[in-house]
């Protein structure tokens, strides 16, 4: 198999389960730290005559992250398309399991531990309503129908904004210390919060996560458990 993937938490997918499959992925595709393949743009800006170039036999891509019509432009040059859809855990096992088929590849140990990890999660003691920042400037955060949403609803904490009527809505920072958060929750992706920036704006306590454990479906969702609850545990006590 010949693969290119558009998908950063996919590309991680694919090259830990079918080693040397992958020929092409993104800029954005981070992991593994030592991924060795030709770079086709970014996620929505794809190289697609550089992509055409490479004569994958499939092409991976999600529904959110890639835009149709590159995606279009890739199967008119007759190449195979795979398109992913995830909103929750189970949805992300699922397309886990068909990438992986699609791409030759047996059931890896990585996932079983995934869903060994996310299944055996003891009820969580207390349950936490949090605000989820994913960009600063505009403000932007987590709203309904969210993998994201979804992990950390199983580790004890509501998303003020899970029936928000968008996605990802934006939010003006006095609407989010109105809603006066147990938890302010921040990610290092996609903007890139740390401790000097964007904690200093809530009065709350602010829990700084990785964003690969919290919105990337691959090997780290074996991790992703324990990551993201020492996170909690240090920002909450």
């Amino acid at each position: 198999m010949r693969v290119v993937s558009l998908v950063p938490s996919l590309t991680e997918a694919v090259a830990v389960s079918v080693p040397g499959a992958l020929v092409g992925a993104t800029e954005w595709c981070s992991h593994p730290e030592d991924l060795d393949v030709v770079r086709v743009g970014g996620t929505k800006n794809p190289d697609v005559r550089g992509i055409i170039g490479l004569a994958p036999d499939l092409v991976i891509a999600n529904e959110e992250e890639n835009r149709a019509p590159d995606l279009a432009a890739l199967r008119a040059a007759g190449l195979q398309v795979l398109v992913t859809e995830v909103r929750d855990l189970p949805g992300a096992f699922r397309e886990l399991t068909r990438v992986l088929a699609a791409c030759g590849a047996g059931r890896p140990k990585w996932l079983e531990e995934a869903e060994s990890a996310w299944g055996q999660l003891p009820p969580p003691e207390a349950r936490l309503r949090a605000v989820i920042p994913i960009w600063r400037r505009p403000w932007m955060v987590l709203g309904r129908d969210t993998f994201a949403g979804d992990l950390l609803r199983r580790l004890g904490v509501d998303n003020a904004y899970a029936t928000h009527a968008e996605r990802y809505p934006r939010v003006t920072l006095d609407e989010l210390r109105a809603v006066g958060p147990d938890v302010v929750i921040l990610p290092d992706e996609p903007y890139r919060f740390t401790r000097e920036d964007g904690p200093e704006e809530f009065t709350a306590p602010a829990a700084l996560v990785s964003g690969r454990h919290l919105t990337w479906y691959g090997p780290s969702l074996a991790e992703a458990p324990a990551v993201l609850g020492r996170a909690l545990r240090a920002a909450c006590g």
